[in-house]
């Protein structure tokens, strides 16, 4: 086989050529272009130098993938004839240079020269560092810096490309856009993100300088703002409640917002959860930000922790394990965990349970812990029995006018096991309790205004009345609310 020597074409215009690729080109035994929709397809017919084209390959081939390998072969095979050159717009960005370099780099030799995204740079050049990628591949990292992209060779594609990127960017963001050119000249166009896809003509050589607007003014922002947002926060210069953070003065933050999640969970305000998501999300990130410049850790190390824990534990979807009900996924997930952190005793298991905890979600893990081992009430009859023997012990102690805060305690404790065993879980019925508590307080708080009594003057009787007027208010609401729903 002879040397086939690529010769980079560039973007279409004549002098976008190297006076190397003009000297190469002179002096090949033979041309082969990868398509004759190129502006230097022209000046070759001027300067009288014949060559041949891949175009053919285009109709016949059912994707590009199926192109790029068929335009290699084809290649080689003229190659065993005699030496070539053969000219694609950019070597770096082409797919079947390299699956040539994949089947003869030996014999293959790259003539370098002005890239597609040349142009674009030099007619609006940029103070941020810019990202480059290709239309087919196009991938969006950071919607806050400048994006080239090159072959956008249809307009398809190019709505694609729009959608794609309006994830990231404002649609009304300035965009640069760089047409096939009549005789090889090429014209910038200024629009904006939006027209994209409205534009007159597509082939391999167009490409888009997509500029950013203003930083952190977006209609919506992604997981790479956030880092963005909070680097900059950080910053020197930044704010100076951010950069005072650690983790320690951050951890009572992220119990705050994770509670303020479940509480929006709770009240089923979507709007609110969203919110209160993103207040959970940034303390993550901000752990991220203040560990990266600690040395202790960065997102990624946490975005790698958590996904190669639940690929280990999920052995029903990533092993051969078989399971079919939550039950046994559960089941599963407790033994994975175990097996992970060796073979701990219940006491120890008990201990290893963080005292930041709710103290009730505490309670109810503890035990978990020990009914895991046998140590439980057959049911809640049980677990009820001993709620009504701590409560009489409790009210030994106040009656004795002794400390009650342990028997208070167990008080609770022993209603919390009630709960486990009735499958319900204690925060969620105190929460409702005291909602349901707040909005009768509400009720009588309004009657009493309608009357025109002050709180003040409202006696212990007074109170009841009310109370018990707001309680019958309350169940009317209930059942009427109940029928609805059964109808």
């Amino acid at each position: 086989m002879h040397n086939i020597t690529v010769v980079t074409l560039g973007p279409g215009a004549r002098e976008h050529l190297t006076l190397g690729a003009v000297d190469a080109l002179r002096q090949a035994g033979r041309i082969v272009l990868r398509t004759k929709r190129h502006g230097a397809a022209g000046y070759l017919a001027e300067q009288g130098l014949p060559f041949v084209t891949l175009d053919s390959l285009y109709d016949a081939s059912e994707d590009f993938d199926t192109l790029a390998l068929r335009a290699a072969q084809e290649v080689l095979r003229m190659a065993a004839a005699g030496p070539l050159c053969y000219g694609v717009a950019d070597p770096g960005n082409d797919e079947s240079v390299r699956r040539l370099l994949h089947m003869a780099a030996d014999n293959v030799v790259i003539l370098p020269g002005v890239t597609l995204e040349a142009p674009l740079l030099a007619a609006r050049p940029t103070e941020k560092p810019l990202l480059m990628t290709d239309a087919a591949g196009l991938t969006v990292l950071d919607g806050q810096r400048p994006l080239c992209i090159t072959e956008i060779d249809s307009q398809a594609l190019a709505g694609t490309c729009k959608l794609q990127l309006m994830e990231h960017y404002d649609p009304d963001c300035t965009l640069y856009f760089f047409p096939p050119g009549e005789g090889g000249k090429r014209q910038m166009t200024r629009t904006t993100l939006e027209e994209l896809d409205r534009q007159p003509r597509y082939d391999h050589t167009c490409g888009a300088l997509l500029l950013p607007g203003k930083p952190f003014e977006k209609e919506r922002y992604d997981l790479q703002d956030v880092v963005n947002l909070m680097a900059h926060l950080r910053a020197p210069g930044g704010c100076p409640w951010d950069r005072a953070q650690t983790h320690r003065s951050l951890a009572r933050y992220l119990v705050e917002e994770a509670n303020e999640a479940a509480h929006a969970i709770a009240q089923e305000d979507w709007e609110a959860v969203a919110d209160e998501l993103g207040d959970v999300l940034l303390q993550v990130v901000f752990h991220a930000s203040v560990g990266e410049e600690y040395g202790t850790m960065t997102l990624g190390d946490i975005t790698t922790a958590i996904c190669r824990k639940m690929i280990k534990r999920h052995t029903h979807i990533f092993g051969g394990q078989a399971l079919d009900t939550p039950e046994q996924v559960s089941d599963s997930w407790e033994k994975i965990k175990a097996k992970e952190r060796g073979n701990q005793t219940p006491a120890q298991k008990m201990r290893s349970l963080p005292a930041s905890l709710p103290p009730l979600l505490r309670a109810l893990k503890v035990q978990e812990a020990a009914a895991k081992v046998g140590f439980d009430w057959p049911d809640a009859h049980g677990a009820l029995d001993k709620v009504h023997e701590e409560a009489n012990e409790l009210l030994a102690e106040l009656d004795a006018g002794r400390d009650t805060r342990d028997e208070l305690g167990d008080l609770f404790f022993a209603a919390v096991n009630a709960a486990r065993l009735m499958d319900t879980y204690p925060d969620e019925v105190v929460n409702i309790a005291t909602e349901k508590f707040i909005n009768r307080f509400e009720h009588m708080e309004n009657a009493i205004k309608m009357d025109q009594k002050p709180f003040k003057c409202l006696t212990l009787e007074d109170w009841d009345v009310y109370w018990v007027r707001s309680k019958q208010a309350d169940e009317s609401l209930a059942l009427l609310k109940t029928q609805e729903e059964t109808t």
